[in-house]
């Protein structure tokens, strides 16, 4: 029997780190919207697609190089278009992995996923710097809706489940370092707070699943199959569930329509994303 893991309080998950100069922000804000920026489309299971990153600081150099590895990262020919943020990562002095922006389009999603599982099992953490958003951009994680506002950095624990989504619009543009835990991380960590805005989700009742899962079947029953894994897969966003709860969900949707390679499929994905020992 999977084993569930324990929920942590959210301190654990999500933070408020150091405030910024909004005029260093908005400075940033405009170099992230008019860079000449190779904007990468990767990671294709874990998104509804309208996520695209390009890289600031890598192993390799290369902004077009987004696919996350360790390594000491250095500055790509995008970074050194961009002194405002070049100077702001500079004056941190953190120990760096990956930078990148990352640009979430209206009504795109993240699936509910872990992060790092596929890196060394070194200390690490992960920091956001909001340069573009809206009220209907957020991060869903332990059961908890939080807007990750401007002005300031905010530190994600990545190993935790947790999913982002952009309903309405604009598009909503981070700035994300992956760093090394080093001294120059401890003292920015000093400052963390906990989000004064989060929501909790109410939990789902039998009744609401049973409905959603009734849904997604008449969407299925009419040939539009991708339309109803999504309408489950965006219930994390609604509700707090279970870890995997929208896996087995659509598992057991294809169970329904007599689909066992769809419901393997959707087995191995919650394995991958949620980072799961067989």
């Amino acid at each position: 029997m999977e084993k569930r893991r324990p929920i942590a309080a959210l301190s654990e998950q999500i933070t408020q780190l150091q405030k910024l100069d909004n005029a260093l922000v908005e400075r940033m804000r405009h170099e992230a919207l008019t860079a000449p920026a190779p904007w990468k489309a990767e990671y294709g299971e874990f998104q509804s697609g309208g996520w695209w990153t390009t890289s600031l600081m890598n192993a390799s150099g290369d902004a077009a190089d987004v696919r996350i590895t360790d390594g000491a990262a250095r500055p790509t020919a995008l970074l050194e278009s961009m002194p405002a943020t070049a100077n702001l990562l500079a004056g941190l002095g953190l120990s760096y992995m990956w930078v990148r922006l990352a640009r979430l389009e209206p009504n795109a999603f993240l699936w509910e996923h872990r992060d790092y599982d596929e890196l060394d099992r070194v200390e690490r953490y992960r920091l956001h710097v909001p340069l573009h958003t809206n009220s209907s951009a957020f991060l869903v994680t332990g059961g908890t809706k939080v807007h990750l506002d401007g002005g300031r950095i905010w530190q994600l624990t990545p190993t935790y489940a947790h999913g982002v989504c952009n309903l309405l619009g604009p598009d909503r543009v981070h700035l994300i370092a992956d760093v090394y835990a080093d001294n120059a991380y401890r003292r920015l960590a000093r400052r963390a707070q906990e989000p004064p805005d989060a929501e909790h989700l109410p939990c789902a009742s039998e009744a609401d699943l049973a409905e959603r899962l009734a849904a997604a079947r008449r969407l299925a029953d009419l040939g539009f199959t991708p339309a109803a894994e999504q309408l489950l897969l965006r219930l994390f966003y609604s509700f707090a569930l279970p870890e995997g709860t929208v896996y087995d969900l659509i598992a057991g949707l294809h169970t329904a329509l007599g689909d066992s390679t769809a419901h393997q499929r959707w087995t191995a994905a919650k394995s991958k994303l949620l980072a799961l020992a067989p």
